[in-house]
């Protein structure tokens, strides 16, 4: 393998650094949002008192010997953490590890009437249900004329803003960016990605997807998917999805077959992508996976056997999302300027990244452009959401 550089893990413990608040304020007010989505009784609001005691201003604590998932959180670090400060430890394992004691505070994993119950499913039906839905779906009966090339530009698009779809549904001067001094999209490989999925009527291949968030960020995920199987660019995809609610909206398999009701319900086009999802979905075409792993607290430099062995057999392996990213290149404090193709050598497969900036790790840019965003934003650019990249490491 060739080497790969190093930079410093990004911790928690820097008052006023983006990190540190999500720590001190953002597991905090999802603590509030919990309780208050649900009637919780007495035994699960005191656990959620407690976790938001031990997440403020407590340490990691030990799991019971009889914790379901005693042996995943011992492979992945926990008796190194146990008894730091949530601040002083990797914030992704920080993160993710909070997001399985909130599970844990409201039943989720236990025996009883709250078994299984997503505590973020009112706020992922709500977004799902939202009037800016209906209108990006509607945006999709206005690409229907237009010659697959640009569908299929459009729909990348889509799926790379997420809840923003309607920028990507939205053809405009593709030149429009380059002439901008800070661009919108700051790293821009896609004819790479289409170079690793030319269409052809007798499809070959298979496609990873490694989902983010549910409700209108999973949907032109889907129909990007939806695209590349109708059009023989892929035989066969594999959504990748989270066992568990985590990172309050990443996708799990109960969203999933939200978003394709919702597309099979809408008039229009949306109607039809969700017939080919359903279809591809019953033949066996479209699968979807929830590997333990994928809600796991580490880089995919630590990928296990059986998944790298999976994903290394991929066409292409497209990473979507921010925390995927993150994940993808190591949470790790790099020169903006790292190779995007040195941070993925690790990786078993061709991939891709799709990411909307929303944290501060970033690789693969040239220093015209991180000097420009620098200029014209300061640091906002990299954590504010208004900027984007297509990275593929072929």
């Amino acid at each position: 393998m060739p080497h790969t550089p190093t930079a410093p893990v990004i911790l928690g413990n820097e008052p006023g650094s983006f990190p540190h608040s999500v720590l001190a304020e953002r597991h905090p007010a999802i603590i509030r949002q919990v309780r208050e989505a649900f009637p919780y009784g007495p035994t699960q609001h005191r656990a959620l008192d407690a976790l938001l005691a031990n997440c403020t201003k407590g340490t990691i604590e030990p799991l019971p010997a009889d914790a379901h998932d005693l042996d995943h959180w011992a492979e992945w670090g926990l008796a190194e953490y146990t008894g730091r400060s949530w601040y002083d430890i990797p914030w992704l394992w920080s993160e993710s590890w909070f997001y399985r004691q909130l599970l844990d505070a409201v039943g989720y994993f236990t025996p009883g009437p709250w078994q299984g119950i997503d505590p973020f499913r009112p706020f992922k039906l709500a977004e799902l249900d939202a009037p800016e839905t209906d209108e990006e779906l509607a945006a999709l009966d206005d690409l229907t004329d237009l010659p697959a090339a640009d569908r299929a530009r459009a729909l990348l698009h889509g799926s790379l803003w997420g809840n923003r779809a309607d920028l990507g549904f939205r053809l405009s001067d593709a030149s429009a960016d380059s002439k901008e001094a800070a661009p919108g999209l700051v790293a821009d490989d896609s004819d790479a990605l289409w170079s690793l999925l030319p269409p052809s009527r007798t499809g070959a291949g298979t496609l990873h997807l490694v989902a983010d968030n549910a409700g209108r960020e999973l949907v032109p995920d889907l129909l990007l998917i939806a695209h590349l199987l109708a059009h023989g660019h892929v035989e066969r995809a594999v959504l990748h999805v989270k066992p568990y609610p985590y990172y309050v909206s990443d996708a799990t398999t109960a969203d999933v077959i939200d978003a394709l009701r919702r597309l099979a319900e809408a008039p229009g086009a949306a109607a039809a992508y969700g017939r080919t999802l359903w279809s591809a979905a019953t033949d066996g075409r479209l699968t979807i996976r929830a590997h333990p792993f994928t809600a796991a607290p580490l880089p995919f430099a630590d990928l296990p056997p059986d998944l790298r062995e999976e994903l290394a057999t991929a066409t292409l392996t497209i990473v979507k999302g921010d925390l995927n990213y993150r994940r993808l290149v190591g949470d790790r404090l790099w020169p903006p300027t790292t190779p995007f193709a040195d941070v993925t050598a690790h990786f078993p497969g061709p991939v891709a990244a799709l990411r909307t900036l929303k944290s501060d790790v970033i690789t693969g840019l040239d220093a015209e452009t991180e000097a420009a965003l620098v200029v014209a934003e300061g640091q906002r650019w990299r954590t504010g959401g208004t900027h984007a990249l297509i990275q593929v490491r072929p």
